[in-house]
């Protein structure tokens, strides 16, 4: 097959594409490297079967293509609360264009949700009939309503157009290709380790987080693709397994031997306090579990950020 990856330079996105290229299909990345990096496709360049285009996806795009993977969106905070504006447009102005795609080929497209449309749950685990708990103009809005706003219309091209979709709601994930200055906990922790500077918690360490490993989400997306018309979704993808974010900490600290010490500071606004998704769906539909363990994820992810620290 030959299929389309937006954002196929990101850390998602660059890990898809390493597995879609394993499976032998052709791949076509659009990326206006906007926040991602070059780099983190640089040893799939040679490859015959890698095309790359500089495109942002706000605009129109037209190719022939088998299916579509749309990743394309800033995603760490740091990022998305930089450039609020265009992060929302990314959202609405790039689904659109790349359903029209999809309409027009009459192809499949996954849309790379984010567990974020829960907003600061007031239910735990997280299930795809709640609705969230979303505050529409905070600081984070751009990115949670922005894709709330995507799947709103993913499911209404199904609906009005019968677009074959699928919407996958992703959870934390870590690993190799991240970005050291993404601002996001793993990243964060695991860089002011190697560097023993003060680990920096926002709020009181008590927050949950569950943490995926990208080899596994990438599997659950391309079960999620290859599964029957019928299975659109939403679907949560993510590991159950809930940690407190200074257990996090604690654990990277332990795991680089450094000599950092945990600081606290102010919980930013809207911060979620708990995350922990419910993958039910997950395992009976696409029979996807996650299986790597936090402790080996961490040891890869350090690795990995030795090398770029």
């Amino acid at each position: 097959m030959r299929i389309l990856v937006t954002g196929g330079s990101g850390f998602i996105g660059s890990n898809l594409t390493e597995r879609l290229l394993g499976l032998d299909h052709q791949v076509l990345i659009i990326d206006n490297f906007y926040t991602s990096d070059k780099k983190n496709i640089q040893s799939l360049i040679d490859n015959p079967n890698l095309e790359v285009v500089r495109h942002d996806v706000t605009n129109p795009y037209s190719a022939e293509v088998d299916a579509i993977y749309h990743l394309a969106c800033p995603a760490s905070p740091v990022h998305y609360q930089r450039f609020p504006v265009q992060t929302i447009k990314t959202c609405i102005l790039g689904s659109i264009n790349m359903l029209d795609l999809a309409q027009r080929l009459e192809v499949p497209i996954l849309l790379a949700s984010t567990s974020e449309v829960y907003g600061d749950p007031i239910v735990s685990p997280q299930n795809e009939e709640y609705w969230g708990n979303v505050n529409p103009i905070g600081i984070r809005s751009c990115y949670d309503e922005g894709k709330r706003a995507a799947e709103t219309l993913f499911f209404d091209y199904h609906r009005q157009f019968n677009v074959n979709i699928k919407v996958a709601r992703i959870f934390n994930t870590y690993g190799p290709n991240m970005s050291p200055n993404d601002g996001r906990v793993v990243s964060n922790f695991i860089v002011q380790a190697l560097k023993s500077e003060d680990i920096t918690i926002y709020g009181d360490g008590h927050q949950t987080r569950s943490f995926c490993y990208v080899s596994d989400l990438v599997t659950g997306l391309v079960k999620l693709m290859d599964s029957p018309k019928d299975i659109i979704g939403p679907i949560n993808l993510g590991n159950p397994t809930e940690f407190k974010v200074r257990e996090l900490a604690e654990l990277i600290v332990e795991k680089t031997k450094s000599k950092s010490k945990i600081v606290y500071m102010k919980l930013p606004q809207d911060d979620p306090k708990q995350r922990k998704p419910d993958i039910d769906k997950a395992r009976k539909i696409l029979d996807w579990n996650p299986k790597i363990d936090l402790g080996i994820g961490l040891e890869h992810t350090i690795e990995y950020f030795s090398s770029k620290v």
